[in-house]
């Protein structure tokens, strides 16, 4: 299909498609395919085949997680058909991509609570009425031990060992079992399986891609489109956005937990946030970065802009709106919220009125262990009826009302039972 045999409505669609849909992409391998395939696309009016395969492994979906999320929610707002893949064979493998040593195993079970976790997270972004979701053991799980020996006569052994985390490995003397380099092949096989048209993932999942277009091409088909997004920076401004390093937003926390951690989003990020994990417009973007530019536009009201649609976009208009008045009562004016949670501890805690105060901090649920709430107290993150503690050995008195607080967005009123 040439391009001068397309109307100049044609036209103007198929540019309106890849200005929208390269927008915030790292690497689209190759370009000139994506648009020979939006182009027959708008022509004859088939909706394009675009695969994310995810592997049920971690099931809390975080705003760095979303970026390629946001991306096949472009496609499906130009009508394009999102082929969601929860890799229930895969995930009892795990995919080593970055890993320095082999990866555990999931049981099945575990696969299914996970993935079943990931659709009720993912429909906050996608539209479900164009996204078709599959599980690979449709396809993976009756392959007879004849078809793997097949599937991987088509690929070599050095051609595994290009991608980076196995060559280090190998080269370390750090084991590599067999069984990780039936990975992008399966991965590859559910492109075959689905004949995807372009398939998505970070960076990171690179090597991958390209095997699904080894494999169709292998089996004949139409190679598809790898389209790379960006690892996101986490609130830490360094490194990739991670819930094991704490420097995440999930999308499931809480409207004040969203609206106060994006607050702390570093400035020079803000216009990554934007573009990658938000569902501004092109326009709007244009206009917002203008501003931060040229100083029209404050950087606080940027981040708060910012934190606002976070909030908006996974929880709507109206915990927007509360979570901002609370931001701007409690932290700009230096108040205590009016809507403090009421906590219980029970009356059997306390010796002479008094608990200690790492075991307050774990047993309200302000930290996840005692040194967690070490580190609270030791950061001068704690403080009670607004005075700063500092003790994390200390015994405190306690009594009915008392407001205990943990960094900016952690309040709780006392109630001794």
């Amino acid at each position: 299909m040439k391009w001068d045999e397309l109307t100049l409505a044609q036209r103007e669609e198929v540019e309106r498609q890849l200005q929208v849909i390269s927008r915030g992409a790292a690497e689209i391998v190759p370009e000139d395919e994506l648009k020979q395939k939006i182009m027959k696309s708008v022509v004859t009016g088939e909706p394009l085949k675009v695969k994310l395969g995810l592997d049920p492994s971690a099931p809390d979906i975080h705003v760095g997680h979303t970026v390629v999320l946001q991306k096949l929610r472009q496609f499906q707002e130009f009508g394009h058909q999102v082929l969601l893949i929860i890799g229930d064979f895969t995930g009892r493998i795990g995919d080593p991509t970055g890993k320095s040593e082999t990866r555990k195993q999931l049981s099945e079970e575990d696969v299914k609570r996970n993935a079943e976790t990931y659709r009720q997270q993912i429909f906050k972004i996608l539209d479900p009425e164009k996204t078709k979701v599959h599980f690979n053991s449709e396809w993976l799980a009756p392959m007879t031990f004849e078809d793997v020996i097949k599937l991987a006569a088509k690929v070599t052994v050095a051609r595994m060992l290009e991608r980076d985390d196995f060559t280090k490995r190998y080269s370390s003397g750090q084991p590599i079992s067999i069984h990780e380099f039936f990975y992008p092949l399966m991965q590859g096989m559910d492109s075959v399986a689905l004949h995807a048209d372009i398939e998505l993932g970070g960076t990171d999942q690179k090597f991958n891609l390209l095997m699904g277009r080894t494999l169709q091409k292998e089996y004949g088909l139409e190679p598809q489109v790898a389209l790379m997004t960006p690892i996101i920076e986490g609130l830490d401004g360094v490194q990739k956005m991670s819930k094991s390093l704490g420097n995440y937003i999930g999308i499931d926390e809480e409207p004040n937990e969203i609206y106060g951690k994006a607050m702390s989003v570093p400035d020079e990020l803000m216009p990554k946030y934007y573009e990658l994990a938000t569902d501004l417009t092109n326009e709007e973007l244009a206009v917002l970065n203008e501003g931060l530019k040229t100083g029209a536009v404050h950087p606080r009201d940027a981040k708060m802009k910012l934190a606002y649609t976070f909030v908006r976009m996974y929880h709507g208009e109206d915990a927007a709106e509360a979570a901002q008045e609370h931001f701007i009562t409690v932290f700009q004016q230096r108040a205590l919220p009016d809507d403090i949670e009421e906590i219980a501890v029970p009356g059997g805690e306390l010796e002479d009125g008094k608990i200690r105060l790492v075991k307050l901090l774990t047993l309200i649920g302000f930290a996840a262990s005692n040194g967690e709430a070490k580190r609270s107290v030791q950061q001068g993150a704690v403080k009670l009826n607004e005075e700063k503690l500092t003790d994390a050995n200390a015994e405190i008195a306690i009594a009915d009302g008392d407001i205990i607080q943990v960094g900016k967005r952690k309040f709780a009123k006392l109630l001794v039972k």
